[in-house]
């Protein structure tokens, strides 16, 4: 799924909206993804399955917070107590960041179109060289960008 999706709200999701809209609109919110697992396990899928699906959600968490005018968007998704799951499980989570931010770069026009600006905040010495990269390029293309700002968090320090 892309990183900003298309406007493809439900006629009572965008009632949802303008109900909201009435009232005070936070400039600045922050999600913890927690639980992508348990959700997987409980309605039996994959581990891989649960955590595409957590990526998914945010994605139209994110497409919310665009429509809502939310200026700012912290996401913690990532700590160094991922690394203690299993192999599979944390190579798992790499592909996964890999294939999400190497997407991220090819929906360039519609970042700079929304004016967001990607942050990643933590400490990423840990992750492979090939998605410190991709962050980086991340950074580099948006950082000029100032309608929207996305923080990525990722604690990767003991």
């Amino acid at each position: 799924m892309s990183w900003i999706v298309d406007n493809s709200l439900t006629w009572f999701q965008k009632f949802c909206i303008n109900v909201l809209k009435c009232g005070p609109i936070p400039r600045h919110v922050a999600f913890i993804m927690d639980g992508n697992r348990r959700f997987a396990k409980k309605i039996h899928l994959k581990r891989k399955d649960g955590h595409t699906r957590g990526f998914d959600k945010l994605a139209e968490t994110l497409q919310w917070c665009l429509v809502l005018g939310i200026k700012e968007v912290t996401v913690y998704a990532f700590s160094i107590e991922n690394f203690k799951r299993s192999s599979d499980e944390v190579d798992t989570l790499m592909d996964l960041a890999r294939e999400k931010y190497k997407r991220l770069m090819e929906e360039k026009d519609k970042l700079m179109a929304e004016g967001v600006c990607i942050r990643v905040i933590g400490n990423l010495e840990l992750l492979p060289e090939d998605i410190r990269k991709l962050i980086a390029e991340a950074i580099i293309m948006t950082k000029d960008n100032n309608k929207v700002f996305f923080e990525y968090c990722i604690r990767l320090h003991f």
